[in-house]
């Protein structure tokens, strides 16, 4: 019989740390993020092009950047949710994304998935800490969700078949929009069912990203229904190539027969099944299969080049086997966003298990045969059919039903949103005694009119920015604290200048300046005025740094300095103001002028003073810098401004091919 229960699970882990404190003002941004070019964009199919073009974010917000993590592993036991028939054992962390960490076949004693050995956040997701491995549930927009090392709510329910279902649900909080993630093992079967509902509460109509992504040893074959994919690299072009072979005469269904890093979105026909396998050298491995509303497929790779042999190992431990990634999606490419009508909701339901092919036919070199014996094997081990009736069967006797046995806490934002809403959402209840303290502010906002003030020496507390927030900001009574947060969400709105208006307001009659002097820091940088942006970053530091009041507690007031501390040092080093950087350098404390990101400031500030050599060592000493976000070039660029010799292994992060073929890269720092 199926079971779930729960367990820990004992990995060598970084702690996560604590959040960035700073208001996530800024769009993602850098080298790896995803983005096309106009000339691509116009020639691209007319409705991929509005996909792509749909509501793109003007920021984090009301996310908080997650940076406070280190690379310092030691075993910590994670909190797990098994569900186990007698032919699979499924590992969910519900506290970090409802993540599948293992999908492990009992009869054959296979691990279907990459299972990554440690936990190890990095900076992939929107708003920083990520981690590899598993199955992933991304929701929200382009990239890695904001809740990969979140919880979520998790419950049992009972399944179509009157066994036991695990409930994954939230409130994403970039579209503001409520998920559910629902698995279940039938008994006897050798297939995990998701089945997922995004719904849309609100009147209006709202931008939807989906992609499940799937992390599977990189030593195999993907296969997909598809004879086209579209392909998408680090250099920003999206073009339509051949399935398998590409022109340039490789198989790209080989993950390691790929120099660099690269998304190949497959062109699946409409009536097609859904469907991607990644099999080994016998024919077996893992498929995953779905009804017909997930319609992207899609592989990334690291490629074998340097860099991403470097971010292989720094997402685990040097000598773990590589891994790829093998996706679904509600569109064809990850680019795009769907547009969810208000009170609708889009639902499917997707499938994991084993698959054994005939390895002569699908690992061959004729394509149409060896996607139609992978189809045939898929069709022999679940059919289509089985699908589309067990989506149904969830639809209208499951998906609604209320949660059994409550297994773990979620966020208190979505509880914030009903009460706000007056939202009903059969089958993944917010209830009001999840709200914490970050939501307790605003929940006396909603029934009072009135913003308290935070507490004495406290942080000013986690931004809201939806219509309905700034609504109740812009009527409420002003004081320092009020005009900071309706600034915030006027920003969020894309109106900056009233934003500047309403933080310069509050900066008049603050006691504590530096959020506003932060905020307004942030605005004179986008709006080109790089001397007055790092004077105000400065100011900002001063301010934190010399305050008495304590703060609530010491890891909040050490992150703050530190957050405060790093913006200074950069805006005044890019407005030439080295002097001034020295200056505040030395008023960082010990622990911070150690960390790595501080580290490569400090390279950065020595090669300002002209002191060339003394930077050059600081590389020699080696750092690692913990938040290097994806695709980032910076240690190459200033490794090139040092010295003629190759960037050594430690530093290479570089992920374009025109980085990997000259060696000093873009000699460009930010």
């Amino acid at each position: 019989m199926t079971t779930v229960r729960r367990a820990v699970l004992t990995l060598p882990a970084a702690p996560l740390g604590p959040d960035n404190p700073l208001p996530a003002l800024r769009a993602p941004a850098g080298p790896g993020a995803h983005a096309v070019d106009a000339r691509t964009l116009a020639e691209l199919p007319r409705d991929m092009a509005r996909g792509i073009g749909r509501a793109p974010l003007r920021s984090l917000l009301p996310a908080p950047v997650r940076d406070g993590y280190g690379r310092a592993r030691t075993p910590a036991g994670l909190d797990t949710i098994v569900i186990e028939n007698e032919r699979l054992r499924v590992t969910v962390l519900p506290g970090l994304g409802g993540r599948i960490h293992s999908l492990h076949h009992k009869p054959t004693g296979r691990e279907l998935l990459y299972r990554n050995p440690v936990f190890q956040p990095a900076a992939f997701a929107l708003n920083g800490a990520w981690f590899s491995g598993g199955v992933e549930w991304n929701i929200g927009a382009t990239g890695h969700t904001t809740l990969s090392c979140s919880p979520l709510h998790a419950a049992t329910v009972r399944a179509p078949d009157g066994g036991p279902m695990l409930r994954l649900w939230e409130w994403e909080r970039l579209r503001d929009l409520p998920f559910q993630v629902d698995l279940w093992l039938p008994e006897g079967s050798d297939f995990l069912y998701v089945g997922v509902r995004i719904r849309n509460p609100h009147e209006h109509p709202a931008p939807v990203y989906w992609w499940s992504n799937i992390a599977v040893p990189e030593d195999r074959r993907i296969l997909a229904p598809a004879d086209a994919a579209w392909h998408h690299g680090y250099e920003r072009g999206l073009r339509r190539v051949p399935v398998p072979v590409t022109e340039d005469g490789t198989d790209r269904t080989y993950p390691l027969n790929s120099t660099h890093a690269a998304d190949w979105f497959y062109d699946l026909a409409e009536e097609q099944r859904r469907w991607i396998a990644a099999l080994d050298a016998d024919g077996t491995g893992l498929v995953q299969t779905s009804t017909d509303p997930l319609r992207g497929r899609k592989l990334f790779v690291w490629g074998t080049g340097r860099g991403g042999r470097r971010w292989q190992e720094w997402l685990t431990e040097p000598g773990t086997p590589g891994y790829a990634e093998i996706q679904a999606g509600l569109a064809r490419t990850q680019l795009e966003h769907l547009e969810l009508t208000g009170g609708e909701e889009f639902s499917w339901l997707e499938a994991y298990g084993p698959l054994a092919a005939d390895p002569a036919a699908a690992l061959g070199d004729d394509w149409p045969s060896a996607r139609a014996d992978v189809e045939r094997s898929l069709a022999g081990a679940l059919p289509r059919t089985v699908v589309d009736t067990a989506y149904t069967a969830w639809r209208e006797s499951a998906a609604d039903a209320e949660p059994d046995e409550v297994l773990a806490a979620g966020s208190g934002w979505g509880a914030l949103e009903v009460l706000r809403g007056g939202h009903t959402l059969p089958g993944t209840p917010f209830p009001e005694a999840t709200l914490g303290p970050e939501q307790y502010p605003w929940r006396e906002l909603l029934r009072t009119g009135v913003l308290p003030p935070p507490a004495k020496g406290a942080g000013p507390g986690a931004p809201l920015v939806s219509g309905p927030w700034r609504d109740m900001l812009e009527t409420a009574p002003a004081d320092p604290s009020t005009e900071y947060h309706l600034g915030i969400a006027q920003w969020h709105a894309g109106d900056r200048a009233q934003a500047v208006r309403s933080w310069e307001r509050g900066l008049k009659e603050a006691v504590v300046r530096w959020p506003l002097l932060y905020c307004l820091a942030v605005a004179d940088r986008e709006d080109g005025h790089p001397d007055r942006a790092a004077e105000r970053f400065a100011e900002a530091f001063a301010d934190h740094g010399g305050d008495e009041r304590n703060p609530t507690t010491a890891t909040e007031g050490a992150a703050t300095s530190a957050a405060l501390g790093r913006e200074a040092l950069l805006a005044l080093l890019a407005a030439g103001l080295s002097g001034r950087a020295r200056d505040l350098w030395g008023r960082l404390t010990e622990h911070d002028r150690r960390g790595g990101a501080f580290r490569l400031i400090e390279a950065r500030l020595l090669l300002a003073e002209g002191r060339r050599d003394a930077a050059r060592a600081v590389f020699d000493e080696g750092f690692e810098v913990a938040d290097l976000r994806e695709g980032a070039e910076i240690l190459g660029e200033l490794w090139a401004r040092l010295t003629d010799e190759p960037l050594p292994d430690a530093y290479e992060f570089r992920m374009r091919p025109s980085c990997a073929r000259v060696d000093s890269g873009v000699r460009s720092l930010p």
